[in-house]
C-alpha cells in the first residue's frame, strides 16, 4: 500500500467535533436513532469511518490519525466521573458493585468459550479464540495489542494481534449499536421510569455541595468561574493520579492511567470539603457535567471515525461468525441474567445498556450508551458510579488472570 495519509492531533480533534455534529444531525433526521438511543458520536463516527474506508479503497492509501489528544480526553472523562462521585453513593452501590463484578467475571468465561468455539470451527488454534474473546472485547484494543505478540510468539498463532484488533473494532461497533435498543426494549416492556430516589439524587447533584452553580447562576447552567473551577480540579486530580500511577509502576502493577485518575477524583471530591470546608469543589455542577460530556463525546467520535475498517477483510469469515455469536450471547445474558439480577427496575435497565457497552466494546462506549438512555428516559446516578468502577478497574485486573488461564491451559 502507498504512503499513508497522516492526520495530526489537532486536526483529529477538530474532525472529532465535526463528526459529533454530524451524528447529532443524523439523530435529528432519523427516528430510529432517537428511538433506540444511539449516541450521536456513534452514528457520526460510523459514517465517518465508512467515508474513510472509501478514501482508502479509492486512493490505496491508509488514513492514520494521531490519537494522542483522544487519549487525553479519556483521562479527562474518567477524572470528572471521579469528581462527581460521592462516598454516600459508593456505599449504597457497594452490594450492587460486588454483584455486577460477579456477573461480569462469570460472563468473561462465557465470552472466551465462544471465541474458542469460533476459532476451532474455522481451523484456528484454540488460543486464537481468546483473541476474539475477553482480550479484544472486554479488554478492548489496548489489551488486544498487548496480548497479540504474546499469543503469536508463545502459542504460534500467526496474526494474533491483527485478529484481536479486528475483533475489538467489530465489538466496538456492536457495543455502540445494541446497548441502547436493549435498554429501550426493557424499559418499554416493563414500563420503567426513574425512582423517586433517583430523581432526587439527580436534582440534588445540581443544587447541593460546595460551590454549586445554582448559587451563582439562577438557571443552573455552566458559568465561566464554574468551568475554570471544573478544569482546575480535574487537572489537580490528574496530577495526583499520574503520581500514583508512577508509584504503582514501581511496584510492578500496570493499570491504565485513567484508573488512578478516577480514584484520585473520588478522593479529592469527598475529602477536600471535609478538610477545607470553605473551598469550593465542582462536584455536581453543570460546569463539570459539561466538561464530562464534551470529553466523552469527542473521545468516542474520534474512536469511531479512526477505525481501520479495511483491516477486517483478512479474517472476515471467522470474525463474522464469532462476533455474531458474541453479540447474541451478550444480548441474551443481559436480558435474562443482568437485568433480572440487578433488580428488574429502571437502574437495571440503564445498567443493561452499560453492560452491553463494555462487554463488547469499552467503558466509554458503556457510558455513552447509558447517557443516551438517561437523556431520553430520566436519570440514574448510581449506574454511573457502579459501572465505571467495575468495568474500568476490577475487570481489567480479573481479565489479565482469565486470559492467562485460558491461553496456558488450552490444547
Amino acid at each position: 500500500m502507498a504512503e499513508p495519509i497522516l492526520v495530526d492531533s489537532f486536526i483529529a480533534v477538530t474532525l472529532g467535533i465535526v463528526v459529533y455534529f454530524l451524528g447529532s444531525r443524523l439523530t435529528e433526521q432519523f427516528e430510529f436513532l432517537r428511538k433506540y438511543s444511539i449516541p450521536e458520536p456513534v452514528s457520526g463516527g460510523l459514517l465517518a469511518a465508512l467515508v474513510t474506508l472509501g478514501v482508502v479503497t479509492v486512493t490505496g492509501r491508509e488514513v492514520v490519525y494521531d490519537l494522542a489528544s483522544r487519549d487525553s480526553l479519556l483521562i479527562y472523562f474518567f477524572t470528572t466521573i471521579g469528581l462527581n462521585a460521592r462516598f454516600s453513593d459508593l456505599i449504597k452501590g457497594g452490594p450492587l458493585l460486588g454483584l455486577m463484578l460477579v456477573l461480569t467475571i462469570g460472563y468473561m468465561f462465557i465470552q472466551n468459550g465462544i471465541g474458542v468455539v469460533g476459532a476451532s470451527l474455522f481451523g484456528l488454534p484454540s488460543q486464537a479464540g481468546v483473541m476474539m474473546g475477553t482480550t479484544s472485547l472486554i479488554g478492548g484494543h489496548g489489551t488486544a495489542i498487548a496480548w497479540g505478540p504474546v499469543v503469536e510468539e508463545q502459542y504460534a498463532v500467526a496474526g494474533a494481534a491483527e485478529l484481536g484488533i479486528a475483533a475489538a473494532t467489530i465489538g466496538l461497533i456492536m457495543a455502540s449499536l445494541i446497548g441502547g435498543p436493549i435498554a429501550s426494549y426493557l424499559i418499554a416492556r416493563d414500563q420503567l421510569e426513574p425512582s423517586a430516589k433517583e430523581k432526587t439524587a439527580a436534582a440534588n447533584s445540581n443544587e447541593e455541595g460546595s460551590g454549586m452553580v445554582a448559587s451563582t447562576d439562577p438557571t443552573g447552567g455552566p458559568t465561566n468561574p464554574g468551568m475554570m473551577r471544573a478544569i482546575l480540579w480535574t487537572h489537580l486530580a490528574i496530577v495526583i493520579g499520574f503520581i500514583a500511577d508512577e508509584s504503582l509502576e514501581l511496584t510492578g502493577a500496570n493499570l491504565p492511567l485513567f484508573v488512578p485518575c478516577l480514584l484520585s477524583g473520588i478522593l479529592l471530591a469527598n475529602l477536600m470539603p471535609r478538610v477545607f470546608p470553605k473551598i469550593k469543589t465542582p462536584t455536581g455542577t453543570a460546569s463539570l457535567q459539561l466538561l464530562q460530556d464534551f470529553s466523552l463525546a469527542v473521545f468516542l467520535s474520534m474512536s469511531l471515525m479512526s477505525m481501520q475498517l479495511w483491516t477486517l477483510a483478512g479474517s472476515a469469515g471467522v470474525l463474522a461468525f464469532t462476533m455474531t455469536l458474541q453479540a447474541a450471547a451478550a444480548a441474551a445474558f443481559i436480558i435474562f441474567v443482568v437485568y433480572r439480577t440487578m433488580g428488574r427496575n429502571y437502574f437495571a435497565g440503564v445498567m443493561s445498556a452499560g453492560f452491553a457497552g463494555f462487554a463488547l466494546g469499552a467503558t466509554p462506549t458503556a457510558i455513552a450508551n447509558m447517557t443516551a438512555v438517561t437523556h431520553k428516559y430520566g436519570p440514574s446516578p448510581l449506574a454511573f458510579i457502579v459501572l465505571p468502577l467495575v468495568s474500568a478497574f476490577f475487570v481489567d485486573i480479573a481479565n489479565a488472570f482469565i486470559i492467562q488461564l485460558f491461553v496456558s491451559n488450552l490444547p
